[in-house]
């Protein structure tokens, strides 16, 4: 089977790519698992600065791995720059505070000694998505690989080529051979891959349906799983919010990376005494937008990924505006690319409300109070996260018990950071990425009872 890698924005050919066959795939199985018996006894020392060295590889080489980003993709060549860096950032983190996370956990008991110790588990299976190639690798693999596991990368089909890179990057470290490697695979394959003994964990970044897939095929093979799926993030604007700052916030949080994030703010949830100025505000933010060729770096809206996903989102728009949604901005799709696109007094019920909306377009919602927003918010099958704004800082963070979700933002966008926990909750997933929650979910936290 061939893979191949289109551009979005212009059709043409980036890449392709040979599925390995089945002897080929057992047989990178099995080196894995070998790689793993020698990669388990290298020191935290040498493990955490071979990933040092990663992370310099990525600065080393940004340009190309940017370039490659966004013609696989699309994504507006500056915002690639910027996802090569932060892959370099989680690499320099985890080199940094692996052995304080990592470190025997001493718990007082009736033993003489009883503590806690942290080992490698084995081959973890990383099923990655195409939104944000490079990153949401490294931020599963620069943890996993430093905790003492080996590492196999499922990516999309249409980042390929980015794969390659990645596994490159580690090459060039000098991380030893077979302990991270990049299988060039269809999904009918999943299967196989995680009933191999080599594979003890999976960690699936995705939409709802193949996390619970991937998740069904690994309880019945009994292998720990983590899931980051969809989002549909609320972003609350109170009546005593700076609006101009919320919107310059909104913007990023919408239309970063085409809209195309599980993070990013798609409904905004806005109180009736603001929502005019927010809305009228927003739409002249959104209008001043540069679109165009993601290579060319004035461009700040490019083409979504593929034309499907282009093709489906227009279907929610169109749909939303027939069920009443009123249409402020945009609303037109051409191949891969959709325009910014803004829906104002949308209600529980339309899709741009009630499912994710992975592109260009933001849901204005009107709440009639503070409880009213909340009670909006929560009206969602998703849990990532939200923001809220507003100058009332200790008020905000006293609602902070009414969110289900993952995550809470006050005055700011929802993002990952290597120094936070990330994860979601309902059907956004369960398990936690970054900061030493990160690190300790692929690890066999081993208990150690002494008595003399």
């Amino acid at each position: 089977m061939e893979f191949k890698s289109i551009n979005p924005y212009n059709g043409e050919e980036v890449g392709s790519y040979t599925a390995l066959s089945e002897d080929e795939l057992n047989e990178k199985l099995n080196r894995s698992q070998i790689a793993f018996k020698s990669w388990k006894n290298v020191s935290i020392t040498e493990r955490c600065q071979l990933i040092k060295k990663a992370g310099q590889v990525l600065r080393d080489n940004v340009e190309e791995y940017a370039k490659m980003i966004t013609l696989e993709m699309g994504k507006p060549i500056s915002e690639s720059r910027g996802e090569v860096n932060k892959c370099a950032l989680v690499c320099d983190y985890y080199a940094d505070n692996a052995k304080s996370f990592l470190a025997d956990e001493i718990i007082e008991t009736d033993a003489s000694l009883s503590f806690v110790k942290h080992d490698p588990i084995g081959t973890v299976l990383a099923i990655m998505p195409w939104n944000f190639p490079f990153w949401q690798v490294f931020r599963y693999a620069a943890p996993t690989l430093i905790a003492g596991n080996t590492g196999l990368l499922k990516h999309a089909p249409n980042v390929f080529g980015s794969a390659k890179l990645i596994e490159e990057v580690f090459t060039k470290a000098g991380v030893p051979k077979d302990v991270f490697q990049n299988l060039i695979v269809h999904h009918d394959q999943t299967e196989n891959i995680i009933s191999h003994d080599a594979v003890r964990a999976v960690t699936l970044t995705g939409s709802e349906r193949a996390g619970s897939a991937v998740a069904e095929i690994a309880g019945k093979h009994i292998k720990k799983t983590l899931l980051e799926l969809g989002g549909n993030n609320a972003f609350i604007v109170w009546e005593d919010a700076d609006i101009d700052s919320a919107v310059k916030t909104a913007i990023t949080a919408r239309m970063l990376n085409c809209g195309q994030s599980c993070i990013a703010a798609k409904r905004f949830i806005l109180l009736e005494a603001i929502y005019d100025e927010f809305v009228t505000k927003f739409t002249k933010a959104v209008r001043d937008l540069t679109s165009g060729d993601p290579l060319d770096e004035t461009t700040k809206v490019g083409p979504l990924a593929r034309k499907d996903l282009a093709d489906e989102l227009n279907k929610q728009v169109k749909k939303s505006i027939k069920l009443g949604a009123e249409l402020l901005l945009g609303g037109n799709q051409k191949d891969c690319y959709h325009e910014p696109t803004i829906l104002g007094n949308v209600t529980p019920g339309m899709p741009a409300f009630d499912e994710e909306t992975f592109g260009p377009v933001a849901a204005m919602i009107k709440a009639k109070d503070i409880e009213h927003a909340f009670a909006l918010s929560e009206q969602s099958k998703y849990g990532l996260g939200v923001t809220v704004c507003t100058k009332n800082i200790e008020k905000a963070i006293e609602y902070a018990d009414k969110v289900s979700d993952g995550a809470y933002f006050i005055n700011e966008l929802v993002k990952s950071d290597p120094r936070l926990p990330f994860g979601g909750t309902k059907k956004s997933g369960y398990g936690r990425e970054l900061s030493k929650d990160g690190i300790l979910e692929f690890v066999n936290r081993k208990t150690v009872y002494v008595k003399k």
